[in-house]
């Protein structure tokens, strides 16, 4: 789904790439062709940007395009995501969904097996990702909780997730937009165990 200016999943992407003499030139400059949204929760928007899938990621002159097909929420092995989400004010809706409910939300994303919600959780979209994720609040106010705590954040603060249990609220009365930068990760050993 494209969005149109002013709209919550719109970005505007511009990408660079090279002509048939190998000078830098602009490739495309528009709105990023991919948006996930889901009737489950009107006004979130969750744009993805551009992926790569691998490290060191192929340079090529004119880069094919990275973000059709399928939601994915996680990067490909050793690749990277980038993507902007609108997040807005829960609702007692939102924060009351059931297993199934958060099941059908996750299975969206194309990650099904992330959810650790549990009828006992603290908010009902606590996940965990195998990744080392930068947040930048880009405006508005949002709310990460871990296990047994939290941490506000606000526009231009920056987080650095790495594989931990959390989940976003936005408890203000005004949408956030945060820019994630998802990184491929691998648990250490004993990490690993601990978490189960």
């Amino acid at each position: 789904m494209k969005c149109e200016p002013g709209t919550p999943g719109y970005v505007r992407r511009v990408v660079t790439g090279h002509d048939e003499n190998g000078r830098a030139v602009v490739i495309s400059d528009g709105p990023a062709p991919f948006v996930h949204t889901s009737d489950m929760r009107p006004g979130y928007a969750s744009t993805d940007v551009w992926r790569t899938d691998g490290t060191p990621a192929p340079i090529s002159a004119v880069a094919p395009e990275p973000t059709l097909g399928p939601r994915r929420q996680l990067p490909a092995k050793r690749g990277s995501v980038i993507r902007i989400n609108t997040l807005v004010p829960e609702t007692d809706a939102s924060r009351s969904f059931d297993k199934e409910q958060v099941a059908k939300l996750f299975a969206g994303m194309g990650n099904a097996t992330a959810s650790t919600y549990a009828a006992e959780g603290r908010h009902p979209m606590m996940h965990r990702t195998e990744t080392v994720d930068y947040a930048i609040v880009l405006s508005g106010e949002i709310t990460m909780l871990l296990d047994d705590s939290e941490v506000t954040l606000r526009a231009g603060d920056v987080l650095v997730q790495c594989g931990t249990n959390h989940a976003w609220s936005n408890r203000g009365t005004e949408p956030a937009r945060v820019a994630f930068i998802l990184l491929d990760g691998q648990y250490e050993p004993g990490l690993k165990e601990k978490l189960g």
